[in-house]
């Protein structure tokens, strides 16, 4: 019970229609500094246990 490629499309053109295309960058790049974030606060977590 996995995700296909049909939920896939129908969930990405739910979120072009709610956000609309000219938000979807700033969302991913949003996204994308909240992950890095995340990454850089575990390394340092790890370097702490060193």
């Amino acid at each position: 019970m996995g995700i296909s490629t049909s939920h896939l499309i129908i969930v990405l053109l739910i979120v072009l229609v709610l956000f609309g295309a000219g938000k979807i960058p700033k969302i991913m790049g949003d996204l994308a500094k909240g992950v890095k974030v995340f990454k850089e606060g575990m390394k340092e977590k790890d370097e702490d246990k060193n």
